[in-house]
């Protein structure tokens, strides 16, 4: 048995607010809303993606955010996103405390905490 790679990561949130949740998956982040089954989609919720990355998020009854357990989202650009996430009114937490990369949190419209990860660029040539 070999687990190779993650297919997609389940983020729950409320009933009836898919409207918020395209307005910050796909209008902040960026990501494509790609359609779900229809034997799925009578659920609520949304599918996003832009290349390998998947983010499904599922309607949950008793909703409760996640505030420790969270997906972490390498990328490029991380200022540019924390100063387009503050613009947009969201709470941006800045983390330099691992070596190698800068990192920051923001917290969707429903409060799942998400980690944005951007790598330092590895210098010298050969």
């Amino acid at each position: 048995m070999e687990i190779y790679s993650i297919d997609h990561v389940q983020l729950a949130m409320p009933a009836g607010e898919e409207a918020r949740a395209r307005k910050f998956y796909g209008g902040l982040l960026g990501l494509a809303e790609i359609p779900k089954p229809p034997v799925l989609a009578k659920r609520g919720g949304l599918w996003f993606e832009l290349g390998s990355v998947k983010i499904h998020l599922g309607v949950e009854a008793d909703f409760r955010a996640a505030k420790k357990a969270h997906p972490a989202l390498l990328l490029r650009g991380l200022n540019e996103l924390s100063q387009r996430a503050t613009d947009a009114g969201y709470k941006v937490t800045p983390d330099f405390e691992l070596e190698g990369c800068d990192r920051a949190y923001i917290e969707d419209p429903f409060g799942n905490r998400i980690e944005f990860i951007e790598l330092h660029e590895q210098g010298g040539s050969s």
